[in-house]
């Protein structure tokens, strides 16, 4: 059934629409055996981007939530563990941009791809069903998990990794001091309620930074209060609702005081809520975050601002963004991971 805009019909409950399985057809289009390529046109890849440690790490997430994945899902799950370790140096730095040329583009770093390559690993290393890739991916997370960056998304990438890997290997030092070096970084919500964030701008991948924050409070002795992780959480999950229905800060973020814009919204920013609120559903077991999943599921199944699907099923990829006009129809990798991501969860709490 849908209202009258053809949107289709939500509850207090979240949207009713049936989730589709993830498919990991378009991420092998995007993939060949050396990594991800970054961009497409429509759903042709564009070598002349190359690849990017960003989305590979990405990429490694994904594949390594799969409890029981195919040969195909395993495959790129190799290829892209075997690209971050050729990314990383000997002090546990990464590259982040690979030319087509197999060439890299930029020195060593600690940016966000150094917290998102963390993230990957730390994934792999606590849920891959291969003994091998687990044992791998552990030993390059180790040896980046004792960096620190000084952008706190960075640091919560990283975070995130961390956690992973804590919740398999609760002994793991490293793991831990970065948790909590992390959380740090992110600091605490705000006392004014009406902006309960700890910084004055939302910028991207914002809910990630609530979900590390949670994750520490649960996994490191004397760490943030779990109620801190989730006034962010409830905080930014409310401001981005609009009638019901997820309407997410767009790529030029909102700051305090401002007016808050409605696009161009990314794909980006609903994976990274629903990855924050099926931390909080399992910690809490409160019904409310179960309802910001399906939220997140809706948003790419066309329950957002235009009433337009985000993906395209021929393909399995995800559209770029979402404009006043309707979506961009390229299908790059980010967008792709962000719905692969998204389904994920939706097989769980939908």
């Amino acid at each position: 059934m849908t209202t009258t805009t053809g949107r289709p019909r939500t509850s207090d409950s979240g949207p009713r629409l049936a989730a589709p399985g993830p498919s990991f057809a378009h991420l092998s289009r995007l993939s060949d055996d050396t990594g991800l390529f970054e961009h497409a046109r429509h759903a042709i890849v564009r070598r002349e981007h190359g690849y990017c440690t960003d989305d590979v790490a990405r990429g490694l997430v994904v594949t390594s939530r799969e409890p029981e994945p195919t040969d195909e899902v395993l495959r790129l799950a190799e290829c892209y563990l075997a690209f971050l370790t050729h990314a990383q140096n000997a002090g546990g730095a990464f590259h982040n941009r690979l030319g087509h040329d197999r060439r890299w583009a930029d020195q060593p770093g600690l940016g966000d791809w150094w917290g998102r390559a963390l993230w990957g690993l730390g994934t792999a290393a606590a849920r891959s069903p291969a003994a091998w890739i687990r044992e791998e991916a552990l030993v390059a997370f180790s040896r980046g998990a004792t960096r620190r960056s000084p952008a706190p998304h960075a640091m919560a990438f990283a975070g995130l990794g961390a956690a992973e890997v804590l919740r398999r290997h609760p002994a793991h030092a490293a793991a831990a001091a970065l948790l909590t070096d992390a959380a740090t970084a992110i600091g605490g919500p705000g006392h004014d309620p009406r902006w309960a964030w700890p910084q004055q701008q939302l910028t991207y991948a914002n809910a990630a930074l609530a979900e590390v924050v949670i994750a520490a409070s649960q996994l490191r002795h004397g760490g943030p209060p779990l109620d801190d992780g989730l006034r962010m959480l409830t905080w930014l999950r409310d401001v981005q609702l609009l009638d019901g229905r997820l309407s997410v800060v767009p790529a030029g973020g909102w700051r305090r005081g401002t007016e808050r814009p409605r696009h161009d919204q990314q794909p980006i920013e609903v994976a990274a809520l629903a990855d924050a609120c099926a931390t909080a559903a399992a910690l809490t077991g409160d019904p409310a975050w179960e309802t910001g999943i399906r939220q997140a599921v809706g948003w790419f199944l066309g329950d957002n601002d235009v009433g337009t699907a985000m993906w395209d099923p021929a393909t399995g990829g995800g559209y770029d963004g979402l404009t006043p006009h309707g979506p961009n129809l390229n299908q790059g990798a980010e967008s792709t991971l962000a719905l692969i991501a998204t389904l994920q969860h939706a097989r769980r709490w939908s």
